[in-house]
């Protein structure tokens, strides 16, 4: 099981629905999360098949940004 973390630009609830689409479609994504109260707007992944830098390029491939968190 992994426990992604990324720093991303998902800001507002509009971005927040947007994403959603594609992750909950994502049969691989566990569980996802967004605190959008957080500077970093802290978006964090359950997977047990997906690592960090699939992720980053799907939301690049939507145009967000993303960063994974150590």
């Amino acid at each position: 099981m992994n426990v992604l973390i990324f720093a991303t630009n998902i800001k507002t609830e509009s971005n927040k629905n947007k994403i959603a689409t594609f992750l909950n479609a994502n049969k691989s994504i566990l569980k996802w999360t967004i605190d959008q109260e957080d500077i970093d707007c802290v978006l964090r992944i359950i997977s047990k098949k997906l690592n960090a830098s699939q992720i980053i390029d799907l939301l690049n491939f939507h145009d967000f940004d993303c960063r994974e968190l150590q």
